[in-house]
């Protein structure tokens, strides 16, 4: 059986003292052939505007346009199962700052709806209390913040940092679809989007190594990049699941 996995862009992991913090969040566990969402939450209050990358002095925003700035900044990488500090500590538990979840939490929303064409990724707390969102596209990224800003007036648009990725989260959702139940010479475990930029597979070492393996998923994609890791084949449960007590 094969994984979609989400990418689970957060400094750090809920606990039960963020129970409600966690049920406003959409966490996305990697199951069978689930459907994927985009990793989100979010916090902060005040009005301002956009700082990107490309104008980190935070300016007034510009006119809308189509054009991208030649100086724009890719969507940073970062690896969630690499040990990192926690961004902040609520009641002594480590936690994502409530600044930077709250804002992630309504970017997140807009992206898997209007701006879903765009959005490509986030990351919560990048650095702590502030949001790195990736979108192939700054200007309507910038709209994307505004747009959060007005469905949450407490989110605070002038955390936002804005990077670009070559592909939109859903773009490379319906590429790594394709690979779903692929008969190839080496067997897939899972199936992910990767920062806006490749669809992540896992497979056996070999399947790891292999470029003939890479190129015929590659292929399979249409061309969107592919990488492949190694992983661990799923554990298939047994037996009809059944509610705890």
């Amino acid at each position: 059986m094969v994984r979609r996995t989400t990418e689970i862009r957060l400094r750090v992991v809920k606990t039960k003292t963020k129970a409600k913090a966690k049920a406003k969040a959409r966490t996305v566990v990697a199951v069978a052939v689930s459907v994927g969402a985009a990793a989100v939450l979010l916090t902060g209050c005040g009005n301002g505007v956009v700082a990107d990358p490309v104008d980190p002095g935070g300016q007034a925003v510009q006119a809308v346009t189509s054009a991208q700035p030649p100086t724009a900044r890719t969507c940073p990488e970062t690896d969630p199962t690499a040990p990192q500090s926690a961004p902040t500590l609520i009641d002594g538990t480590p936690a994502n700052t409530p600044e930077g979840e709250r804002l992630s939490q309504a970017i997140g929303e807009q992206g898997s709806g209007a701006f879903a064409d765009i959005y490509a990724t986030q990351i919560t707390d990048h650095p702590a209390g502030r949001v790195a969102l990736c979108v192939t596209d700054l200007a309507r990224g910038r709209l994307l913040v505004e747009a959060a800003h007005a469905a949450d007036l407490e989110a605070d648009p002038a955390r936002a940092d804005l990077y670009l990725s070559p592909y939109a989260h859903r773009t490379l959702q319906a590429a790594g679809d394709k690979l779903i139940g692929l008969k190839e010479a080496f067997p897939i475990y899972s199936v992910g989007a990767g920062h806006g930029a490749v669809v992540e597979v896992t497979s056996t070492e070999a399947g790891a190594k292999s470029a003939e393996f890479k190129a015929r998923l590659e292929k399979a994609t249409g061309g969107i990049p592919v990488v492949v890791r190694k992983g661990e084949e799923p554990t298939l449960l047994e037996g009809p699941l059944t509610a705890a007590p």
